[in-house]
């Protein structure tokens, strides 16, 4: 006996069908680069905090500009890890491959002095086909070595993007290695005990 779907059952179910088929995009703040650098070692390895970042953002989708006041959640277009995660893994490897030396996070110090860096990212702005725009606050201090005080700026980054969201990510990409190399200037000129100035924009 055949027995006949209701209308509205059938219409639910393709629905679900088209849902289920609809492929998920990941994206990776992680650029890949050459694993060596030439530059001289800083004279301390150095341990990035956990970095903040923007409650509006934080989620696992992209979320882009849509007008002057709108803002859009791309469920197809997905962060392969936490947003602040993936801010913070980046910026660590901008960091380690321009001062030369480990992040050390989460592992002991031994008696050693290390480079403690602060970021805490005030806005991560994603406008398709226009701009990726990041502004950062961050701060430099050394820690196992005497009372240098901190050195506490703010950076703001933004590069121009093509159309695509690849385009977008990339963009991200290129302002996340850009205030990490802020960073790095800042922090070589820190380290070696000099009167030093915030990075200009």
């Amino acid at each position: 006996m055949t027995r006949r779907l209701h209308p509205w059952i059938l219409a639910g179910a393709l629905a679900l069908a088209g849902c289920a088929s609809a492929p998920l995009h990941y994206y990776t703040l992680v650029a890949p680069r050459a694993p060596t650098s030439t530059l001289t070692p800083a004279p301390y390895a150095f341990e990035l905090m956990p970095v903040g970042v923007p409650a509006q953002v934080d989620v696992p989708q992209l979320v882009v500009r849509a007008g002057g006041q709108g803002m859009q959640v791309l469920n197809g277009q997905r962060w392969i890890a936490p947003l602040g995660d993936e801010i913070r893994s980046a910026v660590s490897a901008d960091l380690a491959h321009a001062l030369g030396v480990a992040d050390l996070s989460g592992l002991p110090a031994d008696g050693k002095p290390r480079l403690r860096i602060k970021l805490d990212v005030r806005r991560f702005e994603s406008v398709p086909g226009q701009r990726a725009l990041i502004d950062a606050a961050w701060s430099l201090r050394r820690v196992g070595d005497g009372n240098q005080p901190a050195l506490a700026c703010t950076s703001r980054v933004s590069e121009t993007v093509g159309s695509g969201y690849d385009a977008l990510v990339a963009g991200h990409q290129q302002a996340l290695a850009a205030l990490a190399q802020r960073i790095a200037v800042a922090a070589r000129g820190y380290e070696a005990g000099r009167s030093t100035e915030c990075p200009a924009d």
